[in-house]
């Protein structure tokens, strides 16, 4: 077991090395950052006032509103990462490893606009009549050419294998020894509940999933947060130096001190985006699934409300996670055999020390066994997404049965390992997906411009869009497979016709979809 996971360590330090995904995501990001005008810095605000307040695009096409997609991106996004993810960035490349989490964040947003308009701009539809977005469909129909088609291969292969890493057993993982060590339940117990509940939800599909992710996503949130501003409330004082620290170390690496062995500078960049790609997910094309559902008016208006989770996610929680384990002083804590705290150890620590008597281990534990659990419903319908691509929806209830099974599985294995496969798995995502958006990137800019032009707020309604970009030829292509999608999708569920003219919806659910094969993509 110790040479295969020597070999693992070999991969992902490689593939996670200063040669090939460090500059590959970093480059993209400032790239896409420049060519969308800085993006992120202008429109979060516009972005979170539609995804998170207004919620819907109304009369728009899509299967779930653009806030149920949202949340079911969240679900699967803020999970161990803003918890253990966190822990593990300190514990391995100091608290100089927050600042290139945020980094990741920041160049990240204008990642995960890009994959998201992306997937709604290129979506299709299965047998079902579900919408369906994401890399493996924008690959290879906005790229000409053989290209599109082996990057999308590659993807889809990366993200099945993946989704059980990230999405599934490591969330087991870290389930399984918060419940351990703060209610000493047995793993297997936790594994038996864990995959009943998954089982659960599953069974409704993807409005199932996104109707529970909404309601539990933000409520888990905001009670985590409300814990982690209590404990910096009581440490104010120390929250300049906390910073100061988390900026001086990302540039001079940190020096060995208590229970912490010491970490070079390159060590806070490795982990730093390692750990912040495995929190915001942003350039893997994993949170491109689920916005390839939404109701949305246009590509560009569910591309903004999905960078709004990147900054949920990155710039706000991560950061409040990090500075309770900083401003606490556990990261410089040893156990009992002199080694330093890491993963959920290191932030249910910090709690402890933060919070009242042990309150500080059972918050920490109630959030994780929630961040991880809706995790696991999440990516569970990205990984479903990428198996039905390539062996069409008869594969949707055996792929089910066995996420399940290997929800059980995560709870019972070495947590190094499920970890470093984590890393690995992230890693093989991104590449492709990376790829893709650079070389469709003159696409993305363009029609970004072509919409934000006239509605900068995201105010206008469909109406409103269609009369406006009536000649932008993109546009066009895009709204008229929306339009077929949804007519033909009222023969194809068997639909009264005459019941949707008189305005009831009643037996369609959230929405309509019909297959069909998208326009070809206009010249770059």
């Amino acid at each position: 077991m110790d040479a295969v996971q020597s070999v693992l360590d070999a991969i992902a330090g490689f593939l996670w090395g200063p040669f090939v995904l460090i500059p590959l995501l970093l480059g993209t990001g400032i790239y896409m950052t420049f060519r969308l005008g800085g993006i992120q810095f202008l429109r979060t605000g516009a972005a979170l006032n539609l995804g998170l307040i207004r919620r819907s695009d109304a009369g728009a096409s899509g299967d779930v509103s653009q806030y149920r997609a949202l949340a079911t991106a969240m679900a699967a996004t803020v999970g161990t990462g803003n918890i253990a993810g966190v822990a593990t960035a300190i514990a391995l490349g100091g608290p100089g490893a927050i600042f290139w989490m945020w980094v990741s964040g920041v160049f990240g947003m204008a990642l995960k606009y890009s994959e998201s308009f992306l997937a709604v701009r290129f979506r299709q539809v299965d047998a079902n009549g579900d919408r369906n977005g994401g890399p493996h469909y924008y690959l290879t129909k906005g790229i000409k050419g053989g290209l599109g088609v082996v990057l999308a291969g590659a993807f889809t292969a990366f993200t099945i294998i993946a989704s059980f890493g990230i999405g599934n057993m490591v969330q087991g993982n870290s389930i399984a020894e918060a419940m351990s060590s703060s209610f000493s339940t047995p793993t297997w117990l936790t594994g038996i509940l864990l995959a009943g509940i998954t089982a659960v939800v599953l069974i409704g599909g993807v409005r199932s999933i996104s109707s529970a992710a909404g309601s539990v996503v933000p409520l888990m949130v905001v009670f985590f947060i409300v814990a982690q501003l209590w404990i910096l409330g009581s440490h104010v004082t120390e929250i300049p130096a906390a910073f100061a620290t988390i900026f001086t170390d990302a540039f001079t690496g940190t020096a060995a001190v208590g229970g912490f062995v010491g970490a070079a500078v390159i060590a806070a960049i490795q982990f730093g985006l390692a750990r912040g790609l495995f929190s915001n997910e942003s350039g893997m094309g994993s949170a491109a699934i689920a916005a390839g559902a939404a109701q949305t008016s246009h590509p560009v208006r569910q591309g903004l409300v999905s960078m709004t989770q990147t900054f949920i996610d990155t710039i706000i929680m991560v950061t409040l996670t990090a500075l309770v384990i900083v401003v606490t002083g556990a990261w410089q804590l040893a156990d009992s055999a002199g080694d330093g705290l890491t993963g959920v150890v290191l932030t249910s620590t910090a709690f402890e020390m933060g919070l009242p008597g042990s309150f500080g281990g059972i918050v920490v534990a109630i959030c994780l066994v929630l961040f991880a659990t809706t995790t696991v419903w999440g990516w569970y319908y990205y990984g479903e997404r990428a198996t039905v691509r390539v062996f069409g929806t008869g594969a949707i209830l055996p792929f089910k049965i066995i996420w399940v099974a290997a929800s059980f599985v995560g709870c019972t294995i070495p947590l190094a390992m499920v970890w470093t496969l984590a890393d690995i798995g992230n890693a093989l995502m991104v590449i492709p997906n990376l790829l893709g958006i650079l070389i469709l990137s003159g696409l993305i800019a363009r029609e970004t411009r072509a919409y934000l032009k006239f509605d900068p707020k995201l105010r206008a309604t469909q109406e409103e869009v269609d009369l406006a970009l009536a000649d932008e030829p993109g546009y066009r292509d895009w709204r008229a497979n929306e339009t077929r999608y949804d007519t033909q999708a009222l023969r194809l569920r068997g639909v009264d016709e005459d019941a949707v003219e008189s305005g009831s919806d009643d037996d369609f659910g959230d929405g309509l979809s019909v297959p069909a094969e998208p326009s070809p993509a206009p010249e770059r």
